[in-house]
């Protein structure tokens, strides 16, 4: 299943601050608390999942990578890794202290307060939009602008709009329900308008019944060197427009075009290098297919099947380090399947040949145990 948006499970902005963040946790903490829920696995996912959302969006530079990566940024996860269960009520208790006002216990919860009294409702905010984007190893490697053409919802011409007659332009709306610990006042986004405290007042011919119409985008767009399979890019502000709010996010995916003959593995780049058994014997240079182009390399005299040689830097760089790979690349000697009558007589005076005797063959590492030395 793939993973929520940390925005969306606490119900902010983008441009929430940090106390605002820290409201929104509170207030769903509140909600799926385990002493108001008990016995009540789908309620202590929830708990746990905003506990992650929280312990993302609150460190500065996670939030930074999250918000330009997406999950892929973190790790895919958190990094105490709640999602799963990875971390225990306890853990979560103790890590957000401060949330729980240092008990942990409901009671402690809600600080003498009645609870979700205060704190504004998140702005009215377009949807996302997804589109998958192709990049080739070099595009990969080097880093690239790509121009991209999308289609987006934006307020149409003509458009107007009026306050909200429901929350009277606030945005907000406020109800109060009994509760086992007495009267608790919430305020929610408003239903009629979503928050923005606009509703429509003239809608154009053509546009939705939000006012809404589509039309083509054209954006420059800069990925940066070494992006992977199923990583996810945000671009705030270019998805969906929302009447009265702010715009959604465009959000990238990244597809990787497979390499004619260069195998990807993390940062590094794998090329298998077929060679005569004459030029294994004998050694030669040979020219091999790189990222960026071609490299020379030298085959010793008495390569053996399976050497992996090096190329210092010849792979991709880290994200969101400055790390680079290699390029490896396996040896394979090629046997031909068939021989003349007359290779065949050289073949076994070779064979009579000590230099020819496989008698040391079983003390060479194999390819498994060469690339674990590499890696």
């Amino acid at each position: 299943m793939a993973k929520r948006d940390y925005y969306e499970i606490l119900e902010v902005s983008k441009n929430a601050s940090a106390d605002e963040i820290k409201k929104a946790y509170r207030k769903m903490a509140i909600k799926f608390h385990p002493d108001k829920n008990p016995n009540n696995k789908e309620a202590e996912e929830k708990f746990k999942e905003a506990a992650e959302a929280y312990e993302i969006l609150s460190d500065a530079q996670k939030k930074q990578r999250y918000d330009q990566y997406g999950h892929a940024g973190v790790g895919g996860a958190s990094g105490g890794g709640y999602g799963g269960g990875g971390m225990n009520m306890d853990d979560i208790f103790s890590q957000f202290g401060d949330i729980f006002g240092g008990g942990g216990g409901f009671g402690d919860f809600f600080g003498g307060s009645q609870g979700g009294r205060g704190g504004r409702t998140r702005a009215n905010v377009g949807s996302n939009i997804r589109i998958k984007l192709k990049l080739n190893f070099s595009d990969i490697k080097n880093g690239v602008e790509k121009k991209i053409k999308y289609k987006k919802q934006v307020v149409a011409k003509g458009v107007t709009f009026k306050d909200c007659t429901t929350c009277r332009g606030s945005g907000q709306v406020a109800r109060v329900t009994n509760t086992f610990l007495g009267q608790m006042q919430t305020v929610t986004a408003c239903p009629s308008c979503g928050g923005s405290g606009k509703i429509i007042n003239n809608r154009p011919a053509g546009a939705s019944e939000q006012g809404l119409v589509y039309e083509e985008i054209e954006t420059t767009i800069k990925i940066p060197a070494g992006v992977q399979e199923g990583m996810q890019l945000s671009i705030n502000g270019k998805g969906n427009a929302a009447p009265g709010g702010i715009d959604g996010d465009l959000l990238i995916l990244i597809e990787e075009e497979q390499h004619a003959e260069l195998i990807r593995q993390d940062q590094h780049v794998i090329y298998n290098l077929v060679v005569s058994v004459s030029d294994a014997i004998l050694g030669n240079t040979v020219e091999v297919p790189t990222i960026d182009g071609k490299a020379k390399i030298t085959v010793e005299p008495g390569t053996q099947s399976g050497k992996v040689l090096r190329l210092r830097g010849k792979g991709f760089p880290e994200v969101n380090g400055y790390n680079t790979g290699d390029q490896l690349i396996q040896i394979h000697i090629w046997i031909p399947k068939k021989v003349s009558s007359e290779e065949t007589e050289m073949l076994k005076k070779l064979n009579e040949s000590e230099h020819f005797s496989p008698k040391n063959a079983k003390k060479d590492k194999g390819f498994f145990d060469k690339m674990k030395d590499w890696f």
